[in-house]
């Protein structure tokens, strides 16, 4: 199957009785009698229509294969719990087990090594190669094990502007989405060594290079259903496998998701959306707003109602601060042991700068306006702003001032002209 079956629609959204007749022309080909299906989905922290599409992924293959589950790609997000599961299916429990008894939705567990099975490795010579010398590590391939007790492999997520991979989506839903901790490590902070910067919005990327290298070592049938959205709205949708579906939905999420300014600002007032909860998610305010701050400028995330830096990986990140990259890459003895992740992470919410003479010059400020107190702020390397001192409709339409305000922040990657 090619990526030519595709359902697109940039001037309005995809309903449910436009997408029913496209996917069962595309699973229709797919031998699917008997076999064991498992459907990998993003988590509640990526705008996905799965509440459109789980009742007509359900409907459309319970009938032919013996199996249906689906795996939840957190990465290292926590797991989700019920309340959270049914928000994102649409659909409470008590409603899929007398619709659907035998489907069953798994949370991956990144950190759970009787979890994971080893697939094999990428040799250093390889990653040279891929990451254009950046990298040269052995990186040992970890996988969810439960993808070898299926037959079938369908990858159902959007594609979005990232900030470590350029565009989300595709193979990502495999690694980091359901990998284990070293190639997660590897791909963020090959990203970071890249910097958000230059990779965001770029389709051909060495992490993105490495993830589709890494997929090659799945030896099962893959399909991949990829989407590109806006806000909340599906507005086109591609099958195939899994590169050529998803190149053909970065090509349309750059002409959804990406929004281009004529000047840079001064301050640039960023509002995560609301299901961005903790900074390790709410900092893409951060990465897709990067490009259009003025150097010396300012980013605000406000957010009052995060409290959390991030659940899983907080206590490190208080440790270690944000810092720029070459403040890591200078000092690297000290900080090699810390997960690369979390060094990656670190760099990209402090954006580009340097690390010159033991002084660390980043190009702009970034400041919180959050429920993070300003005692921490100040010991994770940030600025801190009272989040009630802050009016954001003060800072609708001031452009010629200099002034940017960005609601649901996250959701577009602003670009200058």
């Amino acid at each position: 199957m090619t990526a030519k079956i595709k359902l697109t629609s940039l001037s309005i959204s995809l309903t449910s009785a436009q997408v029913q007749p496209f996917l069962a022309q595309a699973l229709d080909p797919l031998s699917l009698d008997g076999k064991r299906v498992l459907v990998i989905i993003p988590d509640g922290t990526r705008s996905a229509p799965i509440p459109l599409l789980f009742p007509l992924i359900n409907d459309l293959i319970l009938p032919r294969a013996k199996q249906l589950d689906y795996l939840i790609a957190l990465g290292t997000h926590p797991p989700m719990p019920e309340a959270a599961v049914d928000r994102l299916v649409g659909m409470p429990t008590a409603e899929r087990e007398k619709k659907y008894p035998a489907v069953h939705i798994f949370n991956h567990h990144w950190d759970d090594p009787a979890s994971l099975a080893t697939l094999g490795t990428i040799p250093a010579s390889e990653m040279a190669v891929l990451t254009n010398g950046l990298l040269p590590v052995d990186v040992p391939i970890r996988l969810n094990r439960l993808l070898l007790d299926y037959d079938q492999l369908l990858i159902c997520g959007p594609v979005f502007p990232h900030e470590v991979v350029g565009f989300s989506g595709g193979a990502k839903y495999l690694f980091p989405g359901v990998a284990g901790p070293e190639v997660i490590n590897t791909t963020h902070w090959l990203g970071a060594l890249v910097t958000s910067m230059n990779t965001i919005g770029v389709k051909d990327t060495p992490v993105r290079r490495v993830i589709h290298r890494a997929a090659a070592f799945v030896d099962r049938d893959l399909l991949c259903l990829a989407m590109a959205v806006k806000g909340h709205d599906l507005h086109g949708m591609f099958i195939g496998p899994h590169q050529q579906a998803w190149e053909a939905a970065a090509d349309l999420s750059a002409q959804l998701n990406i929004l281009k300014v004529k000047q840079p600002f001064k301050q640039v007032l960023s509002m995560p959306a609301p299901l961005y909860d903790e900074i390790w998610t709410a900092a893409k305010a951060m990465y897709k707003t990067e490009p259009v701050i003025a150097d010396g400028g300012e980013v605000i995330i406000y957010a009052p109602h995060i409290t959390e830096i991030s659940r899983t990986h907080g206590m490190l990140i208080r440790q270690v601060g944000y810092h720029v990259r070459d403040y890591f890459t200078a000092q690297w003895e000290r900080f090699r042991d810390i997960p690369w992740a979390v060094l990656a992470h670190s760099t990209h919410v402090r954006g580009v700068g340097a690390f010159v003479d033991g002084v660390e010059r980043p190009r702009i400020q970034v400041t919180l306006a959050t429920g993070i107190p300003k005692e921490v702020c100040a010991q994770i390397n940030l600025g801190y702003r009272d989040p009630a001192t802050i009016n954001p409709a003060q800072w609708a339409d001031r452009e010629a001032e200099g002034l940017l305000l960005v609601r649901d922040a996250g959701e577009y990657l602003y670009r200058l002209l």
